[in-house]
Parts: C-alpha cells; sequence; structure tokens
C-alpha cells in the first residue's frame, strides 16, 4: 500500500477523533520524524506517486512550505516545473513520421505465402496481395520477406577458389598506337600465383592465330583443367574442340559479365596503368614497368607484390 493512500486514510480517520488525541498523535509523529531525520541518508528515494502529492499541495495549500520536512521546498517547485514542461513537451509532439504499422495478421499472411510458395518473390506476393485488396508497398513485403537462404549449390567465387590451381583465363583487349591504329592483346593468366602464361599483340586477332597462341601458350600437356573465357568473336567455333583435344574444359561467361572473369580483368587494367600509360610519359626509376616487352617478367619477379618480392628488392638497396 502506498504512502499516499495511507495519508488519505488518516485523514479520513481524523474526523472522527477529538481535538487532544489529534494534538497528542501530531506531537508523536513530530518526535519520529525528527528522530528518523537524524538517521536518514541524504538523498531519499521518492516516487512518481511521492512527489505528485507534494506538488498537488503546493498547489491548494498556502501553508505548505512549512510542512515539508523531507525535501527543501525548492525541490518541490522543480518537480512542479518538470510536470509543467513534460505537460507541454506531450503535447506539442509531432506526428509520427515515416509509414504506417503494418497489420500483424498481414505480416503473417506474408510469410505463409512465401513458406507456401518458395519461388514466389516479393513482386509476385505483392500483386496477389493487391488481388486480395491489401494497399501495401513492394518494398514493404520484400522487408518482412527477410534474407534469401544460401544457394544451395557453390557461388562461382566458390568454384574459383576452390580450383585456384587448376584454372586459367584469357581475354582481348585494345591499345591505340601513335599512329592511329588499333593493336590487340591476347592475355592468359593462370589463377595460380597470378602467372602471366602468354602474352601477344597482333593487328587482325583471327580465329586460326588464336588457337596457334593456346597452343604456344600449353605445350607439353601442361594445360589447366579449365579456361575462362569471354563470349569474342575472335575465338571461332573450332576453339572448344581445340581445348578438348587439351583436356581442357572451356567455361564460357555471361554477356556483359567481365566480373566472371575478374583475375584476366584487373592484370589487364594493370597493364593499362603500369606499361602502357607509364611508358608513354617516361621513367626514371629502374624498378617501374620497363616498356621494351619485358613487362610480364618484371611482373612476375621485381614488382612489390608479395613479401617474397620485398626480400629480392632488399637486395639492389633503397631505391
Amino acid at each position: 500500500m502506498g504512502p499516499s493512500f495511507i495519508a488519505l486514510l488518516a485523514a479520513v480517520r481524523c474526523r472522527l477523533r477529538t481535538r487532544a488525541e489529534l494534538e497528542a498523535e501530531i506531537f508523536a509523529l513530530r518526535h519520529q520524524l525528527a528522530v528518523l531525520q537524524r538517521a536518514a541518508p541524504k538523498r531519499l528515494r521518492l516516487t512518481r506517486a511521492d512527489r505528485l502529492v507534494w506538488v498537488l499541495l503546493s498547489r491548494v495549500w498556502d501553508g505548505w512550505r512549512g510542512a515539508v520536512q523531507i525535501v527543501q521546498p525548492a525541490t518541490v517547485v522543480s518537480w512542479h516545473r518538470r510536470l509543467f514542461a513534460w505537460h507541454w513537451r506531450r503535447r506539442s509532439r509531432p506526428a509520427r513520421l515515416g509509414r504506417p504499422p503494418i497489420a500483424a495478421d498481414v505480416r503473417a499472411l506474408i510469410r505463409e505465402m512465401h513458406l507456401a510458395n518458395p519461388t514466389w518473390g516479393a513482386p509476385r506476393i505483392h500483386g496477389e496481395l493487391q488481388k486480395l485488396g491489401i494497399a501495401i508497398a513492394e518494398t514493404t513485403v520484400a522487408k518482412y520477406l527477410g534474407r534469401r537462404p544460401s544457394a544451395p549449390s557453390p557461388t562461382w567465387r566458390t568454384f574459383l577458389s576452390t580450383h585456384l590451381s587448376q584454372c586459367a583465363s584469357m581475354d582481348f583487349f585494345t591499345v591505340p598506337t601513335a599512329t592511329f591504329r588499333i593493336l590487340f592483346v591476347l592475355v592468359i593468366l593462370s589463377h595460380d600465383r597470378r602467372r602471366i602464361v602468354h602474352l601477344n599483340v597482333t593487328d587482325h586477332p583471327t580465329a586460326a592465330w588464336t588457337r596457334q597462341q593456346i597452343r604456344e601458350a600449353f605445350p607439353d600437356h601442361t594445360a589447366p583443367a579449365y579456361l575462362l573465357r569471354d563470349r569474342d568473336g575472335s575465338y571461332g567455333p573450332d576453339f572448344g574442340r581445340l581445348l578438348q583435344s587439351f583436356g581442357t574444359e572451356e567455361l564460357v561467361i555471361a554477356p556483359r559479365a567481365p566480373w566472371q572473369n575478374p583475375y584476366v580483368e584487373r592484370l589487364i587494367g594493370t597493364l593499362r596503368r603500369e606499361c602502357l600509360i607509364m611508358s608513354s610519359c617516361g621513367m626514371s626509376d629502374p624498378f617501374d614497368a620497363p616498356s621494351d616487352g619485358s613487362w610480364p617478367n618484371h611482373n612476375q619477379g621485381l614488382r612489390p607484390r608479395n613479401p617474397a618480392n620485398h626480400k629480392r628488392l632488399s637486395e639492389f638497396g633503397e631505391p
């Protein structure tokens, strides 16, 4: 039972007692209050109901300042100010922004439809809900569908990392010359330690020339198990049969998806930055990429790409 309710019952009981009994009780209570004030801690633990009682008393009783003993009168005034500020802050609070909340039964229906039809995505479920007369956005449906489970089969990235030592990739890129000619550069890269297997340049890449590059890149049964390439027409229709004779499986990436052949694409970017652009500006540092055709040896040898090459560079001293 709270202190406020006890005080209210005591006030009702006082109406039935004599004045002498009330004075004696007031004296006993004041004596006990004085004793408790000597032994009480410096800061009392008051509830919200206790503060509300004294705030209301301060509004209806003029002599409350002389009766309060547990706190200072200024504390009661500060309670009243905080209550006033809280009231008007609550009245002035703006309406809730954002989307309205979705009913629990609608959320349960979305999950139930998704479990019953695993192949349905957010657009299909959104259309079915509209047929039922439920106004909801497609993005909200996607939100309550949750994340899709992981694919049951390995991803493309998993395949590349698993067969790293058995894969090679190839690609063409173009180089404009100072005489306004276009050269086609063929790069064949082994995924194991990113080793450049073959690099050659031609004016007119034909299917026969491309097949000959494969023969030169993988002589004496050194062909990899998998070879990644794009859908360039320079390979010709007989390119796949040539790889089959080597025991190599041909992996053709999707149209306009260079991210599926990431290693050779990164090498092409390195070639453009370090061999083609820098060679036209002139280089004075002996550790820069040379432009005399020996860049592949530099890339695999002295280029600081791993700790082993860092150690080899230290043999030449500080640049």
